[in-house]
């Protein structure tokens, strides 16, 4: 295990092969790395939507590069198995669900010269480390390592996987006898009844197979074909992929492992009642239409109102909310605040966290207009459920950095109201301080904030056992500052003496500042 090479500067922590928690693997990595994973992890159409993601991010930023995002992936990770009770390590790609993995190889081959090649062999090293891999992410493997021209030995296919397509060849081409597809078909159809929702060969594919057929298929052969072309191919239980073409890797892969074959997105139906769906489908059609929102297409949102925390899930999940474009977000927003009554907590909470969370986490400059105008508008209007779903979230992050801080600013200003600033401060007693942190604690105690004596000792206590890390920090100054002059009268003695030890480490030039403010504090 001392062998090993560890990426990114991190050390290994342990992840349970029993039930990893994806939440926890995303915390892993920055927020555009984060807002990458959560679309490449969002079903058949991930690898699509991430690619679309990877272009805006690269128009943001020039220099944005995928290196960082798959070295994290190549980090080793201790795993421990309930069963076994053993440890071992794997790299962290290992522990992502199959879906991730595929969409993942796709989204590679689609954007392979966006990074080096070295770097996705390294990947395509330790995703053969996985214990048992499916057979898409085997050949989508394969063929990645073709593109870039490192192996062209290995088959795409398995020996198992020849074997049927030899089988099938054999029973539907060269015959001059009646049968050929139809009679393939038809024996198929009984066998394949307990294998519904195999889509792993789609158009591109069936017409590589028949132009390797004879040619000498008899007439009710070559009405069969044409009928064939409108038959499922779930008929046919075929359990590895086979080669294809660069078009048709990008098309027919994305419906290749049961697991992935369908989401949310694809089946807006599932889990919600009749009515609903209907109005969902018209919310898809709003969104995606360029024209101006009447009346009409606003009253089509009264559904929030009838849905249960559960079927607003299926909702967002339908509609895509995480990567909806920015421009939409007014509109989307004002049809939010027209409701009447004004939505429940937990509605509330769900929507913003799915309509705002990723993208403000990911911010990597400032918000743009239509952002800052949907946080704070619902902010205004929800402003709990924005604490819950965003603020807090957001905070906890460990890579917040100066765009979230802006914006949480922002809200500190002109959005929450004494209450909320209260639970905002209370909030950050609760994770470690970094420097944007303490630029947001300074904002909230210079906010004129009521602190009652027992959030100003909480507060104190955070001041004494965090100080230390922050001793050439003017930031952590200056906020210390605010608190001896604008909150001094909460002050006793025995903090008074905490105080003065923890600023004896000080190495600002605020330094004399602090002592002297804290010495005017009378002893209680």
């Amino acid at each position: 295990m001392a062998g090993r090479r560890h990426f990114c500067g991190q050390g290994l922590s342990i992840q349970s092969t029993a039930c990893v928690d994806t939440s926890t693997l995303l915390g892993r990595f920055d927020g555009q790395s984060r807002l990458l994973l959560t679309t490449l992890m969002s079903g058949v159409s991930g690898a699509k939507a991430a690619l679309t993601v990877f272009q805006r991010q690269q128009r943001a930023n020039s220099e944005s590069t995928l290196t960082n995002f798959i070295l994290t992936l190549c980090r080793d990770e201790i795993t421990s198995s309930a069963e076994a009770l053993t440890l071992s390590v794997k790299p962290l790609v290992c522990l992502f669900p199959p879906v991730f993995k595929q969409n993942l190889l796709i989204f590679l081959y689609l954007v392979n010269s966006a990074f080096p090649g070295p770097t996705v062999l390294l990947l395509l090293r330790c995703l053969a480390q996985d214990s048992s891999p499916s057979p898409w992410v085997r050949a989508l493997g394969r063929l990645l390592e073709r593109k870039l021209e490192m192996n062209f030995k290995d088959p795409l296919y398995s020996e198992q996987c020849r074997q049927k397509l030899k089988q099938l060849s054999e029973n539907l081409g060269g015959s001059s006898e009646a049968g050929g597809w139809a009679e393939c078909f038809n024996s198929q159809t009984e066998e394949s009844e307990s294998y519904c929702g195999c889509d792993l060969l789609e158009h591109g594919t069936q017409r590589k197979r028949r132009a390797s057929f004879d040619a000498h298929v008899d007439a009710d052969g070559e009405e069969a074909v044409q009928e064939s072309k409108r038959l499922k191919m779930d008929n046919m239980h075929v359990d590895e992929p086979v080669d294809a073409e660069d078009e048709e890797v990008r098309m027919d892969t994305q419906g290749g492992s049961a697991s992935a074959a369908e989401t949310p997105a694809d089946r807006p139906q599932d889990g919600l009642p009749e009515h609903i769906r209907g109005s969902v489908l018209h919310m898809k059609e709003l969104l995606e239409s360029q024209a101006e929102w009447d009346q009409s297409a606003t009253d089509v949102f009264k559904v929030l109102n009838e849905c249960n925390p559960t079927q607003v899930e299926v909702l967002c999940e339908t509609l895509n909310f995480p990567i909806l474009p920015e421009h939409t977000l007014p509109k989307l927003c004002n049809s939010i605040l027209s409701l009447s009554p004004d939505l429940s907590y937990s509605t509330a909470a769900s929507l913003i966290r799915s309509i705002l969370l990723q993208k403000v986490s990911s911010l990597s400059e400032p918000a743009s207009r239509c952002l800052v105008t949907a946080v704070t508008s619902l902010c205004s209007r929800y402003p709990r459920p924005m604490c819950r779903a965003v603020i807090e979230p957001v905070l906890e992050d460990r890579n917040i950095g100066p765009p979230q801080t802006e914006l949480l600013n922002r809200l500190i200003e002109s959005c929450l109201d004494s209450h909320y600033r209260l639970l905002m401060l209370q909030m950050t007693f609760r994770i470690p301080w970094s420097e944007a942190v303490l630029s947001i604690i300074h904002s909230l105690l210079d906010s004129k904030l009521l602190l009652n004596e027992e959030v100003f000792t909480q507060l104190t206590e955070q001041l004494i056992s965090q100080g230390p890390h922050f001793t050439k920090s003017v930031k952590f100054a200056k906020m210390m500052l605010t608190v001896l002059t604008k909150h001094s009268s909460h002050v006793t003695a025995a903090q008074k003496h905490s105080l003065a030890s923890c600023l004896n480490s000080n190495e600002t030039f605020l330094k004399k500042s602090l002592q002297a403010s804290l010495k005017r504090i009378p002893d209680a």
